[in-house]
């Protein structure tokens, strides 16, 4: 055999015989130079042996290499290189001379059976002993791995023995074949465990006598090396085969969570389904296999005292995480946003998707699914898509609405009141957004629920400024629409309470706006009416008919229209017809006089009393109006003049809004001489600054009546003259 110094293109493994044979020098010239200088030859051995070395183990690593599964090789490489800097550092610093190396200690029970001696022979011992017949690679391929862990140990601590005794003194190339071959069967053995945890969730059922095995090979190789070695024990160093086993559940892991929607990618038309049925998949299958480590893979290791559930949780968390990530770089779209922030937030989430009876989750509370930066970021994209597709809404509702007045459809009657699609639209446009949204966390509910307010108060001008200019504007539409504003503010504050200030502001505007065109109508048709009031026609006439039967038509209008608003209006139209006569009344276009003005009088106090009964009997609530054309028909018939004085006295305390101009043009109906007038002005004086005060401090909201009834500025005059 070729001497150590003999350059040659690598070593191979030798056999232990051929590690037994002694080395014969080639060359007499090689010997002679050897026994002068000894030091030289064993320093140049040593050099040209590492570089053999280094070759051989790069063959011997290829070969053993090609039977592990590629996503081990890494691992596998790591543990080879770092043993092989072990060894380099062994072959460069040689035996100390003159200084004997202690034997290291070895564990009670793994010496068993093996030679302590530190001679050729005990250091050539076969790599392969045999356990039953068996040996290591066998029991390797056979699961038998405790049995091949513990053999592997012995040789490992036979081999630190006999580099102690400076047995490789003469030939330090025979101790790192042989560490090299140790080491290659612990990869070989790294390998099978690796295999095992992979083949445990693809397989239909659980091998629970190989996860025990491993288990115990875990808590044998722990119990071996229970601390870190010494710096001087570089060959048995503890692989830890606990920290390689959760990197080969991790692994596992990994490629399981990649294999739904392998390929797929972000489409323009079935992105979102597409993104749906992918993370439906994805739930499902980290759901199967966490129910198959639940109820198979957690007791087979929990019999060999091996927990093994929060491994493999913490391994699927990371992988989602990471899976999930992935996907979130390339989502767009409010419906892919959403769908990616609800199936983390509900889906993963959901409290029965990790636990399980009997296995709680770990006392370390799992980290988020997706990072805080990550979520804040889908959050913010979602709603920067969310505002402008409610604002489309929007659009898509007002074009709905004026398809409704270009076709002249009439208003549905549903529970006794006029309906609109508006209310439906908006009030479910607003709602399930809100509530899509508060699903998955609060702040983006308050978000989404501000958008929405927001777009709302944008939208009801435009479509109330739409309506008013189309040529759909009528009674049962606009009472419709006061019926929807009305329902969108009670519903929409009762629902969110925190937006009343936003909600409230454009809708009740609205509901004036429509309020106040429903009444512009019918005011358009009556004006006319009145011009009869106080001539001479009016006397004989039944003017008041056809009046309150337009009015009568009206009200039935409004008892399709919600209480509140209906009553307002009737109220409304009320007061309008009471303002409407004694505008008419205290302006005459005619003045009467003798029996004429007796005759007006009864026909002013049988008017009063038929529009007091009329709005009666619609169901207004307005009583307070009743007395104004009653008092004055009592002060235009009075035959005892004294008693003016008591109706004005009525008068100004039943409507604290009258002035003087008003009193003037009453007492001009009267004619009752400059003498009689000024005395009557001057006791109603006191009154009169008294029901001011009462107008502007304490007088009922909304009543007010004769403050917008206008007389002519000269009737002072006129009466000073008379």
């Amino acid at each position: 055999m070729p001497s150590p110094q003999t350059d040659t293109p690598g070593l191979e493994l030798q056999s232990p015989k051929e590690a037994e044979e002694p080395q014969t020098p080639a060359h007499g010239s090689r010997r002679t130079s050897s026994r002068k200088e000894p030091n030289a030859h064993r320093k140049d051995g040593t050099r040209l042996g590492l570089g053999s070395l280094r070759q051989a183990f790069s063959r011997a690593s290829q070969r053993a290499l090609t039977q592990v599964s590629k996503e081990d090789t890494g691992l596998f490489r790591r543990s080879s290189c770092s043993l092989f800097r072990s060894f380099r550092q062994a072959l460069d610093e040689g035996p100390a001379t003159g200084h004997s190396q202690a034997t290291p200690e070895v564990p009670s029970g793994v010496m068993n059976g093996v030679s302590q001696q530190a001679s050729t022979g005990a250091a050539s011992e076969e790599l392969k002993p045999e356990a039953e017949g068996k040996s290591v690679a066998d029991l390797i391929t056979e699961r038998q791995l405790l049995a091949a862990f513990e053999q592997l140990l012995r040789l490992e601590t036979l081999l630190v023995a006999e580099k102690a005794s400076r047995t490789f003194e003469q030939d330090p190339t025979a101790f790192a074949r042989r560490a090299m071959d140790v080491c290659l069967h612990y990869d070989g053995l790294a390998a099978e465990i690796g295999a095992i945890v992979r083949e445990t969730l693809d397989s239909d059922g659980v091998d629970a006598a190989a996860l025990a095995e491993l288990a115990r090979v875990v808590s044998a190789e722990e119990a071996a090396h229970p601390s870190p070695p010494d710096d001087g024990d570089f060959l048995r160093t503890p692989r830890r085969w606990r920290q390689h086993w959760e990197e080969a559940v991790r692994r596992s892991a990994q490629e399981r969570v990649r294999r739904p929607g392998a390929g797929w990618a972000f489409g323009e038309a079935e992105g979102a389904s597409g993104l749906a049925q992918l993370l439906a998949e994805l739930g499902g299958l980290v759901r199967r296999d966490l129910q198959k480590v639940r109820q198979e893979v957690q007791p087979a290791y929990a019999a060999a005292g091996f927990p093994a559930w929060e491994v493999y949780l913490r391994a699927f968390h990371s992988a989602v995480a990471q899976r999930l990530q992935e996907l979130a770089r390339d989502a767009r779209g409010c419906e892919q946003l959403y769908i990616l922030l609800d199936w983390a937030a509900n889906v993963y989430g959901s409290p029965d998707f990790l636990g399980a009876p009997g296995l709680a989750l770990p006392a370390e509370p799992l980290p988020p699914l997706l990072a805080p930066d990550v979520w804040a970021r889908l959050e913010s994209d979602y709603t920067s898509f969310l505002e402008a597709k409610i604002a489309s809404c929007f659009d898509s509702i007002l074009q709905l609405e004026q398809s409704h007045w270009a076709a002249a459809e009439v208003p549905e009657v549903l529970q006794g009141l006029y309906q609109a699609p508006l209310s439906m639209d908006v009030h479910m446009l607003v709602a399930e957004h809100v509530k899509a949204a508060g699903a998955i966390s609060a702040e983006l509910e308050a978000t989404t629920l501000r958008i929405c307010t927001r777009a709302l108060g944008l939208f009801v001008p435009r479509f109330e400024k739409a309506f008013l200019a189309s040529e759909a504007v009528s009674e049962p539409h606009l009472g419709a629409y006061i019926n929807a504003c009305e329902e969108l503010r009670t519903s929409l504050l009762s629902r969110f309470p925190g937006t009343q200030e936003e909600l409230e502001k454009p809708l009740v505007t609205a509901t004036c706006s429509f309020q106040k065109h429903l009444l512009q109508g019918l005011q358009r048709e009556l004006q006319p009416l009145f011009r009869v009031v106080c001539t001479r026609d009016w006397l004989t006439q039944d003017w008041l008919h056809p009046l309150m039967d337009k009015v009568v038509t009206f009200a039935g209008h409004l008892q399709l229209v919600a209480r509140p608003r209906a009553q307002e209006t009737l109220q409304e139209v009320h007061r309008f017809v009471v303002r409407e006569y004694l505008a008419r009344a205290l302006r005459p276009r005619e003045r009467f006089r003798g029996m004429e003005r007796m005759h007006g009088s009864q026909k002013m106090s049988l008017d009063a009393q038929a529009i007091s009964d009329t709005f009666q009997g619609l169901g207004s609530e307005a009583t307070w109006l009743d007395q104004a054309i009653q008092c004055v028909a009592e002060i235009l018939g009075e035959t005892y003049k004294d008693d003016i004085q008591r109706h004005l006295e009525t008068l100004i305390r039943s409507y604290p809004d009258i002035r003087r101009d008003h009193i003037l043009a009453i007492l001009a109906l009267r004619r009752l001489g400059r003498r009689r007038n000024q005395h009557l002005l001057q006791h109603t004086q006191d009154l009169l600054r008294a029901a001011a005060g009462v107008a502007g401090a304490e007088a009922p909201r909304g009543r007010v009546l004769f403050e917008e009834i206008k007389v002519p500025s000269a009737m002072a005059v006129l009466i000073t003259c008379v």
